[in-house]
């Protein structure tokens, strides 16, 4: 079942800070940010990555990875509630994330994911 995007968007205008072990962290790179929200009840934290095609797919993806982690971590430590997804467009997650390596890192770090369809505003996958 997809969740329309506008569902997410709500959340963009202020992005989440963390400050922790005395290092503070935000993302706050255009369509790329940390966002607190809601879903069903539960308090989560999405980092959008847009993976510019004009990008080299690893290079994107160890830095979405690498602060993935980090924020996971933080989160932890601050709001042990808040769950942490990666989102990710669609068209990334059908060709980019089905290569054996990235989804076995994917499976080994345990990344939440958030799979939005760009073209249709839709979330089109929730991936725990």
């Amino acid at each position: 079942m997809s969740t329309h995007l506008l569902d997410i968007h709500l959340f963009y205008a202020t992005s989440h800070k963390i400050g922790i072990g005395g290092v503070n962290m935000s993302i706050d790179l255009a369509a790329e940010k940390l966002i607190a929200a809601e879903r069903e009840g539960e308090k989560i934290a999405v980092e959008v990555k847009s993976f510019l095609e004009r990008s080299s797919a690893i290079s994107e993806f160890h830095t979405a990875l690498g602060q993935f982690i980090n924020y996971r971590g933080a989160l932890r430590r601050r709001e042990p509630e808040r769950i942490l997804y990666l989102a990710v467009p669609l068209t990334t997650y059908k060709t980019f994330f089905q290569l054996d390596f990235p989804k076995e890192m994917v499976l080994e770090n345990q990344v939440k994911m958030i799979i939005y369809d760009i073209k249709h505003e839709v979330i089109a996958e929730w991936k725990n």
